[in-house]
């Protein structure tokens, strides 16, 4: 509202400003609800640094993690096969794909792609590192639930904050036993309140009008 106020200041003599009620003004006003750039040419131009900072990520994985990931294709036998059906210069991709195990019904459906030696995984909204080797896995769960910019967030958090960096098959059943095995998360996190009780069963009663219960405070 204030950069609005400034840009129609010198507009002021020759306009009158009106209020209207909300229940009064109930016409979907389209216009007003339409972006404009912020370019020099709009009386609302914010004019933007050169170097405009939008993120900052903190994050301990550096080049070598990623190194280790491209050695770890081809530790695994199938990711290796994979990996090489997936490269430009493959002889013989049908016959690679006949042999190949890892992800071959993600591998028809055109979700692997290989960039510079690291093999990526698609779904509908992203496209993300494929992991196979357990250490780096472990690596990836430690940065994105234990690291301190993680914070121990809950399982769901953790899920949301993995799903955008890697992906491995039954990767969020690892999610789900690396959040339950967590010790801070589990003493931090855990239930309150009190056990409920075993479900009894009820005597029926055996005269018309006979007071079976007597309920004492809310239900």
């Amino acid at each position: 509202m204030l950069i609005w106020q400034i840009a129609i200041q010198e507009y002021r003599e020759n306009m009158t400003i009106a209020h209207k009620s909300g229940n009064i003004h109930k016409n979907a006003d389209g216009l007003s609800r339409w972006a404009l750039a912020n370019t020099p040419e709009y009386p609302a131009w914010v004019p933007q640094e050169e170097n405009h900072i939008e993120r900052i990520c903190v994050t301990d994985i550096g080049t070598e993690f990623f190194k280790k990931v491209k050695e770890s294709y081809k530790m695994d036998k199938n990711c290796h096969i994979l990996c090489q059906t997936l490269m430009k210069d493959s002889k013989y991709p049908s016959l690679s794909s006949k042999y190949m195990k890892y992800g071959k019904k993600a591998y028809d459906e055109g979700r692997f792609h290989l960039l510079d030696g690291i093999l990526y995984y698609r779904t509908k909204h992203t496209c993300v590192m494929d992991l196979t080797d357990r250490t780096l896995i472990n690596t990836i769960l430690h940065e994105c639930h234990d690291s301190v910019a993680a914070g121990h967030l809950s399982e769901d958090r953790t899920l949301e904050r993995l799903k955008t960096c890697s992906w491995w098959p039954n990767w969020k059943k690892d999610v789900a036993e690396y959040f339950q095995t967590c010790e801070r998360c589990q003493k931090s996190n855990r239930a309150t309140g009190n056990i409920f009780g075993m479900m009894i069963q009820i005597q029926e009663p055996k005269s018309p009008w006979e007071l079976s219960h007597i309920v004492t405070g809310a239900l």
